[in-house]
């Protein structure tokens, strides 16, 4: 009757039901209640109509393992079936995520309390945003940018949405996207990154909220490893990584792993001065963090694992470099 209950898609779903049935798979030390619980959530999961019970199970679930299970139902659709939806469909989908993610982000206390959910929340919207930008989506990156001046709390999540979609493009496209998809996403990114930047720049230059600017530092170093490099040399990057960044002992190991980051970069002889003018620059703000005379491997033996991580990232950055 259990299943029977939760596999007749013709009439409105049991949420506490199927709450019950993901509490047994989860907790029950019976093995043969576990086995059929779970059976029947594999049948509901398998049912080609499975993925239109997932905005009633988001909105209404108690239980965090149920608003799991639900993203969960929903992953295979957006990852083979989209193209196959009708595009109301398509559009609603799209709409309630990214209003669930708008929703638990736009609070300092919801962004931390539903610290978890928030992130599956954001994987299935970097999936969706994979299949619907730039041909039903055009305007994504001008929203997301939008989204990101209402407040600081969804400016971070903002953030890590952007970081992830710049690696599951430029780092893990292969196996997952067409070559011909993997290549629009890149120049779409490219081509519209310069409004990511600049959103960039205002934060790092701007925030005085620590978790803001260290996802933002974090989100350039994703971006640092495609972006043309007249975005390093060209804007306040270098000079907001060594001046602002190096000397806060929070923000010194993010700031220099860009730096390691631009130093490996290869390019033509025709910027030699400038990586040349980055050395200086960084060689400055250096001797005001460790004195020149300091005996470095005792520093490191003593040191705070902060501390270690920053003599190992400078040592990562002279290598780059040279």
């Amino acid at each position: 009757k259990m299943a029977e209950k939760l596999l007749n898609f013709d009439e409105p779903l049991d949420i506490p039901l199927l709450e019950n049935v993901l509490h047994v798979v989860y907790t029950s030390s019976n093995a043969s209640e576990r086995t059929m619980a779970q059976n029947v959530l594999t049948k509901f999961k398998e049912h080609p109509d499975a993925w239109t019970r997932v905005d009633d199970i988001l909105s209404k679930a108690q239980n965090q393992e149920t608003k799991f299970f639900a993203l969960q139902v929903l992953q295979p659709v957006i990852q083979y079936h989209w193209k196959a939806l009708p595009r109301a469909q398509c559009d609603g989908i799209r709409n309630f995520i990214v209003d669930k993610v708008i929703k638990l982000s736009t609070t300092e206390e919801s962004l931390r309390k539903e610290k978890v959910f928030l992130q599956k929340l954001n994987d299935t919207l970097v999936k969706i945003i994979k299949q619907e930008w730039p041909r039903n989506w055009s305007n994504f990156v001008g929203e997301i940018i939008a989204a990101s001046k209402t407040n600081e709390s969804i400016c971070e999540n903002n953030m890590v949405i952007l970081k992830m979609l710049s690696e599951e493009i430029f780092d893990f496209s292969e196996g997952k996207m067409t070559a011909a998809k993997t290549s629009e996403l890149k120049q779409q990114f490219n081509s519209e990154f310069s409004m990511i930047y600049q959103l960039c720049e205002v934060v790092l230059l701007n925030s005085k909220k620590p978790e803001l600017l260290s996802v933002s530092l974090d989100a350039m170093l994703g971006f640092l490893s495609w972006i043309p490099i007249g975005y390093v040399f060209e804007t306040k990057m270098v000079q907001l990584l060594i001046d602002r960044f190096m000397p806060e002992p929070t923000f010194r190991n993010a700031a220099v792993k860009c730096l390691t980051e631009i130093a490996s970069i290869t390019i033509g002889d025709q910027y030699d001065k400038l990586f040349a003018e980055l050395l200086v620059l960084f060689m400055k703000r250096l001797v005001t963090i460790i004195p020149p005379n300091i005996d470095i491997a005792a520093a490191f033996s003593r040191g705070s694992s902060e501390d270690k991580k920053f003599i190992q990232n400078l040592a990562l950055f002279f290598c780059g470099f040279f």
